[in-house]
């Protein structure tokens, strides 16, 4: 490609823990257990963060304006260039009946959908085609419709690449198809869950997707509307079930537990209750969300961050699934609805927590990895434009260019859109244009 420009384990037997010379004294001296494991904290789970902190002067990588500099965009392009051919390559041996967004193909077609968008380099169009193509001759058929890890993902990426192909009755075809899940997400058919991975969230946000891709009228409102209300509706029966209705009006769980964070939980749900028009009566946005996500601001660790369930206080996960990266999100969009300036805090507070700790020992990815903390940076820099943000988020790219270097562990997907390479060059091309910049499949 041309450069671009842009549990214990069983009992040991009596003799098993023994010393070898035991048999010649008249005791037996039985070795000692070894010292416990340090306990798992964030320290123990993050890399120390290397790189200075903004310090007023930006100009080796932005203007005042917040565009980079030619030199570190075209480190970012090259570097793209570069982990393309190696994850295209890697991409022989991936599983070749994984359809989704999460890990399989129709992640990497959403990534060149995004490559196309940024360069506007027409082989980018026609790679996501092949990807997508691909997944589309594998999807799953059953009761996961999700936009990540499900069928609706693959349609819509679909749909948008052959609207962008002029390829116009494809694309409806997609969309058809598509809207043939949404009486079932409606009503909740199959106990489907209301959060992002697996639920109705999940659904929502690939009609929302559509909008932002095609028009905001392509899709109606009336059809994230009515999911909206199901989840209002599943979120206060769950919440007088668990007998919360004094501390939050809404209440999700998943699996029997009522996460927190953005994947799964609470935050990701109240995220899109709280955007314009998507809940038909702004009395129940007012009503039901806002003390539901005051009660998850109330959920915060001495240290900023957020646990992952309710009930469980360890402090340790620092992901975009679970923790403050994906939590941000929710605060900014409360900040934005209700003008409260303790969201905006609280969401402050998140990035530093993010600097801190988000260089984590799992890798680079977007789910739990660098480059998805990365976005907690862009996401404060465009609602406050203070450079400070834009500086950390930078760091966190020079972090991602070194891919590899830092004795991470790879992923079981390695070269996937949320746990692998392919979410790294996703970050590494929007940043090139920060303001536009956006947490793929979750953002609005």
């Amino acid at each position: 490609m041309a450069e671009l420009r842009w549990e214990p384990d069983e009992p040991r037997k009596l003799h098993q823990l023994c010393r070898p010379e035991a048999a010649a004294f008249k005791d037996l001296h039985l070795h000692r257990p070894p010292p416990p494991p340090p306990p798992v904290t964030m320290d123990t789970r993050a890399v120390k963060n290397p790189y200075p902190d903004y310090d007023g002067n930006s100009s080796q990588l932005f203007d005042a304006q917040g565009k980079l500099t030619p030199e570190f965009s075209q480190r970012l392009s090259r570097k793209v260039s570069e982990l393309l051919s190696i994850m295209e390559n890697g991409l022989k041996a991936a599983d070749p009946r994984d359809c989704t967004m999460y890990t399989g193909w129709a992640g990497v077609a959403l990534l060149y959908l995004h490559l196309h968008s940024v360069f506007q380099e027409e082989s980018f169009l026609h790679r996501a085609l092949d990807y997508v193509s691909h997944s589309l001759k594998c999807l799953t058929r059953r009761h996961d419709v999700t936009f990540l890890c499900g069928d609706s993902g693959p349609l819509a990426v679909a749909a948008v690449v052959y609207f962008r192909l002029q390829r116009p009755h494809e694309a409806d075809e997609c969309i058809n198809r598509l809207l043939q899940f949404h009486q079932t997400v409606v009503q909740g058919s199959g106990g489907l869950p209301d959060e992002l991975l697996y639920g109705r969230m999940g659904f929502l946000y690939s009609l929302v997707f559509i909008n932002q891709q095609l028009g905001q009228d392509r899709i109606p409102l009336q059809y994230i509307q009515q999911i909206s209300e199901s989840v209002l509706a599943s979120g206060e029966h769950l919440s007088r079930k668990f007998r919360f209705q004094n501390q939050s009006p809404l209440m999700y769980e998943w699996y029997q537990e009522q996460y927190v964070g953005a994947a799964h939980g609470l935050a990701g749900i109240y995220y899109f209750l709280m955007q314009p028009g998507f809940v038909a009566q702004p009395e129940h946005v007012h009503r039901l969300v806002k003390p539901s996500v005051d009660h998850v601001c109330r959920l915060k660790l001495a240290s900023g961050n957020y646990p992952p369930c309710i009930g469980d206080d360890r402090d340790l996960l620092v992901h975009w699934c679970h923790g403050s990266p994906g939590i941000v999100y929710t605060l900014l969009q409360a900040h934005r609805a209700f003008g409260e300036t303790q969201y905006l805090y609280d969401a402050l507070q998140c990035g530093e927590v993010v600097w801190r700790w988000g260089l984590l020992k799992k890798g680079y990815g977007l789910c739990h990895g660098a480059a998805g903390n990365a976005y907690t940076f862009l996401a404060l820099y465009r609602q406050t434009r203070d450079p400070r943000h834009l500086h950390r988020a930078c760091m966190f790219a020079d972090w991602c260019m070194n891919y590899g270097q830092h004795g991470c562990r790879t992923p079981d997907t390695p070269f996937s859109l949320f746990e692998g390479m392919a979410g790294t060059i996703y970050f590494l091309a929007d940043i090139l244009q920060p303001m536009k910049a956006r947490f793929p499949a979750f953002e609005v």
